[in-house]
């Protein structure tokens, strides 16, 4: 039996999981990530592999009936798993898979869920002592159900290096995405993320509600030209009562509506600003030194940038540098098992 759907190809194994119930966007997404046809990666991009957890015909949301090639045996082959959601929070999950996924984590396969796929890691004891997400709807029940979880209902994903785990169902894109911009760079992630007609990266810690989604007329002629504003001035203070001025509101309204639209405070949207400019400059220009990108991206000082990328991403300046210098020398080749935290 061939250890993927695609023998021609030699990269890390995806293996996703199929059960009675499928959640079939969540498995569309994996599918269209990791095991969609790309030529213009090469042959080491992602091997694909759908997995029955069960046998006979699955039913799939939609109405759909499926019939998958694979069973469990395939996960001793997998290089990540993929659990798209589950059909119910707390639906019993059988004890075969739970034996499969304890087993593979033992081997050091990352293990990933997306949405209610939560549940599968959490009965597998996978979470015990992390930090995971699920969708805010499903917080409170995985929370009751595991306390020795913490369990994050602001963020988009969480990358507990070997364990990750995503909120809801757009979420899943974003973890995806950041999975192959770990294993191969930002370059082929962003080239995925295009073929998707989506933003290439949004950071794991934004907010997965938004209250106000979409601006008010009145408000977007206020605030989108100041957040390009923002941006345009990384490297200067940027004080609370200048930018409530120039949005032409009252301190108070403007901490509001800021929050309201983008998720974030405004000192919070600035560090995920500058984070994303250092990494920007990290990955693409290695000729600059680290206090000319800490200097670049507004963090004034290299301690200063380092104590924020500890802190928000796990891992230091100049290893996250070494990291994509790897990738740009030797593009294709995954250096699994690099902890990014939560991006």
């Amino acid at each position: 039996m061939p250890n993927s759907d695609n023998p021609n190809l030699h990269g890390p194994h995806v293996v996703t999981l199929v059960y009675d119930g499928l959640c079939t966007f969540e498995f569309g997404v994996a599918y269209e990530i990791f095991g969609l046809p790309r030529p213009e990666m090469g042959e080491d991009w992602y091997r694909f592999s759908a997995c029955a957890i069960e046998e006979g015909l699955l039913r799939a949301a939609g109405g759909l009936t499926v019939q998958v090639d694979h069973g469990l045996e395939v996960i001793a082959d997998a290089d990540l798993i993929v659990v798209p959601g589950w059909r119910g929070i707390g639906t019993a999950v059988p004890a075969p898979l739970i034996a499969q996924l304890q087993a593979a984590s033992r081997r050091g396969v990352r293990i990933m869920s997306l949405c209610s796929g939560v549940a599968v890691l959490a009965a597998a004891g996978l979470l015990a002592g992390r930090k995971a997400t699920t969708h805010w709807r499903y917080v409170e029940s995985i929370a009751a159900r595991y306390p020795d979880i913490s369990v994050d209902a602001d963020v988009l994903y969480v990358d507990e290096d070997k364990v990750l785990t995503a909120a809801g169902s757009a979420a899943a894109i974003d973890l995806c995405l950041h999975v192959v911009r770990r294993d191969f760079g930002p370059d082929a992630a962003n080239s995925v993320a295009r073929r998707l007609v989506v933003p290439p990266h949004r950071e794991g810690g934004q907010a997965q509600y938004i209250e106000t989604p979409v601006l008010r007329q009145r408000e977007g002629a206020r605030l989108g030209p100041l957040l390009e504003w923002m941006r345009e001035r990384l490297q200067e203070d940027q004080p609370i009562a200048t930018l409530a001025a120039r949005a032409g509101m009252s301190v108070r309204t403007f901490q509001r509506r800021f929050e309201a639209t983008t998720g974030m405070a405004p000192g919070e949207w600035l560090l995920s600003e500058r984070l994303r400019r250092a990494r920007d400059l990290l990955e693409k220009q290695t000729a600059i030194s680290l206090d000319d990108v800490a200097v670049a991206s507004g963090f004034g000082s290299l301690a200063t940038m380092r104590h924020h990328f500890r802190e928000r991403l796990a891992v230091s300046p100049s290893d996250y540098r070494k990291r994509f210098a790897v990738l740009k020398a030797a593009p294709g080749k995954v250096r699994s098992g690099f902890p990014s935290g939560t991006a």
